[in-house]
């Protein structure tokens, strides 16, 4: 019986792909990709010739259906993003649920994800921890940043270089300059870096070097 596959891609190294999900990559009969062109140098890396469909957070509303459709049919599809582990703050919870909710087998592959080496390099508690990915970038921005003033557990956040300063910023104003933090950027590129400290403190790096790269924040719980 056909199935999808939500298949982790590398968060920057080629090298990361693991051997089962280059296997199910070339195995499969098409590949959605949410930019053809980015996984294009991935799957040339591996030799992959699989079809490739677009599928994006500006499509997937109204092709969720067609691709569940195409698998009940009895072909095999992998969904892939840019980077990461889809549905974690990209494309592929609406095609998941509309497997699920068509009892479409779903068989999801462990993979590179972001936030976790970022988590366990930040030297903050990991035990317990909740995943906020983008915060909103206008409506209900202030009424979230209101109600994880007084989270207790580890908080991690995505952020572009373009909004770094202002969110850092805004946590202080919210939760208080000498809450702890950690800031991972170019997770397992060549330039990987992190740089840990108060807010105060890393609001003060990044204001006087430029933010370059994706940004993952990892902040303290309230004490």
């Amino acid at each position: 019986m056909a199935k999808l596959f939500i298949v982790p891609t590398p968060i920057g190294n080629l090298e990361d792909l693991t051997h089962r999900a280059a296997r199910v990559l070339e195995e499969v009969d098409i590949i959605l990709a949410e930019d053809t062109r980015t996984s294009a140098r991935l799957l040339a890396h591996y030799s992959i010739t699989t079809p490739m469909r677009s599928h994006h957070m500006h499509n997937e509303h109204k092709t969720v259906k067609k691709w569940a459709d195409e698998i009940s049919s009895g072909k095999n599809i992998a969904l892939i993003t840019d980077a990461g582990t889809p549905a974690i703050s990209d494309p592929g919870f609406l095609l998941v649920r509309e497997c699920v909710e068509n009892q479409i087998e779903v068989d999801c592959l462990p993979g590179a994800t972001a936030f976790v080496p970022a988590l366990v390099n930040s030297g903050l508690p990991c035990d317990r921890f909740t995943f906020e990915g983008f915060l909103p970038q206008k409506k209900g921005r202030q009424t979230r940043l209101k109600a994880l003033a007084t989270e207790s557990k580890t908080m991690i956040f995505y952020e572009s270089p373009y909004r770094i300063v202002k969110s850092l910023q805004q946590f202080g104003e919210y939760m208080g300059l000498d809450r702890r933090v950690s800031v991972s950027r170019e997770i397992s590129k060549k330039f990987e870096e992190t740089i840990r400290g108060t807010l105060a403190e890393v609001i003060a790096h990044f204001t006087e070097k430029e933010p370059k790269g994706e940004f993952v924040i990892v902040l303290e719980g309230h004490r």
